[in-house]
């Protein structure tokens, strides 16, 4: 199976300062967390949803990129994932 991600829900995780969104390999969740400081023009919660949102398909293909490497139970994205 290959990773997908049908539900576009996402949230912010103020203690940590990363977004949170769920793949899915099948009917197995798969949790990543993108670090807040991968979006340098954000500095709110809604600030970081807002530009998560326009970089989805960006964030989505560096998880797929991500996940394709080795299997984990949580994968953190941080700005090294997107150069």
């Amino acid at each position: 199976m290959s990773l997908s991600f049908p539900n576009r829900s996402r949230s912010y995780d103020a203690s940590t300062k990363r977004i949170r969104f769920i793949g899915y390999d099948g009917m197995f969740e798969v949790p990543f967390l993108v670090d807040a400081n991968v979006f340098p023009g954000a500095s709110t919660e809604a600030g970081y949803l807002a530009a998560f949102d326009a970089g989805r398909d960006v964030i989505q293909k560096a998880a797929a990129k991500a996940y394709g490497y080795t299997r984990r139970r949580l994968y953190i994205l941080t700005a090294s994932d997107f150069r």
